[in-house]
């Protein structure tokens, strides 16, 4: 089962996709059940209420799915939690030591934006980097866990992430400025979809990436230094997480920021994918300071 959200920016249209009888994909209408996929939903057993409806048949078939732009597979989450160098071999490409606590920072919300969308690159950017990342979808309130068991139950999915940042504000002086880096407008694609919990093995998802067509990064969440559990409890100790939050749990190696590659030019198209979790693809342009973003 597939959880997505289709149709114009402001007005997507909750939707499962899943099988039908004869094994054909469909998308099936959500509106019965609710207006929207938000944290309230997720935390009122949405999933499976979702699960159940399918069912049962009673999830009308969406006609024109396939006309539709696909957005975020759940609205704006309060938070977008991110993990840093947790790939030991990212970590090296970055100059760094891999962390012996999980690095944290957040994106703001308004970050967020389609897996398709047309994605902008700052006026003044010089280094903007593509980052695939595996995204936690939080599915209840959590705060001072006192077991990482505790914390796998408060996952309600996974999503793929595209933690664009810009290098040359991120990077440069003796503390950093992570905040500037990671904060810049549809700097968090997210989707096409999120997958329940329970279908998917964390511990083994192949991430992948490209521009152009051509391969970037290859990897394996096995390889991730901090698992998705002990994310989750680490977090946990240090401030509150709420239904509909999202995690950003780290990139593999493979950026741009190792020299190896070019950054990201106008033009350019960017693609993320982990395996049955999606993917997604931008298209860049530079932005100018008359530019208005949705």
């Amino acid at each position: 089962m597939k959880i997505a959200r289709l149709g114009e920016l402001g007005r997507e249209i909750p939707v499962v996709i899943a099988a039908d009888s004869s094994g054909t994909e469909q998308s099936y209408d959500a509106r019965p059940l609710t207006d929207t996929i938000d944290g309230a939903f997720l935390a009122n057993g949405g999933v499976a209420a979702l699960r159940t409806a399918l069912e049962n048949g009673t999830l009308p078939i969406l006609e024109n799915a396939a006309e539709l732009r696909i957005g975020t597979p759940l609205a704006r989450p309060n938070s977008v939690v991110c993990i840093g160098m947790n790939y030991a071999a990212h970590a090296a490409e970055s100059g760094a030591q891999p962390p012996a606590i999980p690095v944290v920072f957040l994106k703001p919300n308004n970050t967020v934006a389609g897996p398709f969308d047309d994605s902008p690159i700052p006026p003044a950017a010089a280094k903007y980097d593509w980052e695939v990342e595996l995204g936690i979808v939080i599915g209840q309130e959590v705060s001072y866990l006192s077991s990482t068991e505790e914390a796998a139950s408060a996952v309600a999915g996974y999503v793929v992430a595209n933690d664009l940042s810009e290098r040359e504000y991120q990077l440069p002086g003796e503390a950093g400025q992570w905040t500037k880096g990671k904060s810049l407008p549809k700097s968090t694609p997210l989707g096409p979809w999120f997958v329940p919990a329970d279908e998917v093995d964390s511990n083994n998802l192949q991430l992948k990436s490209w521009v152009n067509g051509q391969p970037r990064q290859d990897s394996n969440t096995a390889d991730m230094i901090f698992d998705v559990p002990t994310i989750i409890h680490h977090l946990s100790q240090y401030m509150v997480l709420e239904p509909g939050d999202v995690i950003l749990t780290g990139t593999p190696e493979g950026v741009a920021l190792s020299g190896r590659f070019p950054y990201i030019q106008d033009g350019d198209v960017v693609e993320m994918e982990i395996g049955g979790l999606g993917r997604q693809r931008q298209t860049f342009f530079r932005a100018d300071t008359t530019t208005q973003e949705a």
